[in-house]
């Protein structure tokens, strides 16, 4: 299945040399390609027709590449109609190469284009910039090349000043801050920033994402991030450790019934979960991963509850089969099942343990492609479970921070601080697929991919959210898929469920996105068509 890398700093570093050393593509060629990309990206925004006539552009450029970038973009938004403020906040003398070639070219257009205005050093051009008012400003001052040390994340001048400047002229006026690759200050790699960062509407990335757009400081200073194709094929940066999780991985992913099959051959799925001891019940959960499996499409549910509830479920779901908690029983439908959920509700009690811990050990489970969620995490830390070596075949955990922090002794704010490379080395030391639940998601598997999924907005934060998810994940596997696609798959399905159910993601419950994931579903075949 095909998804967009996502970039180290490193990654890309190699990959422009690779475009240049191997595939003999010049540096003065990509950073033309660079900079008209970016024009022309810019423009789709303002008007379909790339036209942009008395529109008004301010560019704030830095000494190295991401200011020759800059340069570049410039000259194509004067080509398309603009009027451009370029502003070199550096002194002249500190450029070479094809960044000096670019202001120079720049400087040839000032006779033939009285709407270009060029300024060396913020002081000459601060008096000029306070009286204009700008539609957008341009952000070229930092690239990938920028490595931040996170002991020392101050600016220094210029580039405070200029930092400090485009974000004043976002707050102040109606001007949209675009990053030209990332915003500056922001680590391409770990996503941490200095203080202050360029805040940007929006990014213009050069030919990949990278991973720091997704870290720490990444999301909140990015926006919207759009990839210029500058001729740096992907196959020079294949495999990737990294990867985007979009809606056509989705609909790739997702296994349509055939006309002529029976229910046994469309996923049989087997969820292990509920609890109810008289005093407290979680059922619901069990309720709601059971319905999500039916929703997503699965050809047979059975789920094991605690006895005397299967009438509960059947007014809920009445396609769920339901059998009790009777060892013999679920192994049976374990031998049976393509797929195996365990934890949603199952409760921490040590009878619950007791359960889970049987579960896993026992080959008849193990063999099988299984989602362990909620309380079967709880009892996994706690009985140590994945301290010796398990025999779990294709096994995915879905923990959220806390949870991760519970099994592995990391703080949350280790994890959260380096979530790729967390859920790489987790997976790695498990032998299992790692799920780390949030926004975005995070998908590793033992074999070091990690997999991004962006979708779904604060909706999801809601009670029952994540047994929605693990029924889901447990439908696509039963489907046809390994537990590390089935959890990326399903991540973003229910993500897009999320946002369907309603228009206010505040009101969102886990039952309104147990009601729109078929609508989620029908939109990947709508899209396609």
């Amino acid at each position: 299945m095909s998804m967009l890398p996502v970039l180290t700093a490193r990654e890309m570093s190699q990959a422009d040399q690779a475009a240049i050393e191997e595939l003999r593509t010049g540096e003065t060629r990509l950073m033309e390609l660079a900079g008209r990309e970016t024009a022309r990206l810019i423009a789709g925004q303002f008007n379909d027709d790339e036209n942009l006539d008395g529109l008004s552009f301010l560019v704030v450029c830095g000494k190295g590449n991401n200011g020759g970038d800059g340069f570049v973009a410039a000259r194509h938004l004067l080509n398309l109609g603009a009027l451009v403020d370029v502003v070199l906040a550096w002194p002249e003398s500190e450029l070479n190469g094809v960044n000096l070639e670019g202001l120079n070219i720049l400087k040839a257009y000032r006779r033939y284009h009285d709407g270009l205005r060029i300024f060396v050093g913020l002081d000459d051009a601060l008096p000029f910039i306070e009286e204009h008012n700008y539609d957008a400003v341009l952000d070229a001052l930092f690239g990938t090349g920028m490595r931040l040390d996170p002991a020392r994340r101050e600016l220094s001048s210029p580039a405070l000043e200029a930092v400090e400047l485009i974000n004043r002229l976002n707050e102040e006026s109606e001007a949209v801050t675009v990053a030209i690759d990332l915003p500056s200050g922001l680590d391409a790699t770990s996503g941490l920033s200095t203080k202050p960062a360029v805040r940007a509407d929006h990014t213009i990335t050069m030919a990949f994402h990278k991973t720091g757009f997704y870290q720490n400081d990444g999301p909140s200073l990015c926006g919207p991030v759009q990839a210029a194709e500058i001729s740096i094929p992907r196959f020079l940066v294949e495999p990737a450790s990294c990867m985007i999780v979009d809606e056509a991985f989705a609909a790739e992913s997702y296994l349509l019934r055939d006309p002529s099959s029976a229910k046994h051959l469309n996923g049989k799925v087997l969820l292990i979960a509920g609890s109810s001891d008289g005093s407290s019940s979680m059922l619901g959960a069990a309720l709601l991963s059971s319905k999500a499996a039916v929703k997503t499409g699965a050809g047979y549910v059975c789920v094991s509850l605690p006895e005397g509830h299967a009438a509960t479920m059947h007014s809920f779901a009445p396609e769920v089969v339901v059998i009790g908690r009777d060892m013999n029983e679920i192994l049976e439908k374990a031998r049976w099942a393509d797929a195996i959920v365990i934890g949603c509700g199952i409760g921490r009690s040590d009878a619950a343990q007791d359960l889970v811990e049987a579960l896993l050990g026992h080959p008849d489970i193990a063999s099988k492609k299984l989602v362990i969620d909620a309380d079967a995490l709880f009892a996994v830390a706690e009985r140590n479970l994945f301290d010796e070596a398990t025999a779990l075949e294709d096994a995915v955990v879905t923990p959220h921070a806390g949870e991760c922090s519970r099994l592995s002794g990391l703080t949350t704010e280790e994890i959260l601080s380096s979530p790729i490379d967390i859920s790489r080395n987790l997976a790695s030391l498990w032998s299992v697929n790692m799920m780390l639940k949030g926004s975005p998601t995070f998908v590793a598997s033992p074999a070091g991919v990690v997999l991004i999924c962006e979708s779904g907005t604060e909706a999801l934060a809601t009670a029952g959210t994540g047994d929605v998810l693990a029924g889901m994940i447990g439908a696509l596997a039963a489907k046809g898929l390994d537990t590390r696609d089935a959890a990326a798959a399903a991540a973003w399905l229910h993500g897009r469920a999320g946002d369907l159910a309603c228009d206010v993601s505040s009101l969102v419950s886990a039952m309104d996105v147990l009601q729109t994931i078929p609508q989620a579903v029908m939109e990947l075949f709508e899209s396609e068509e």
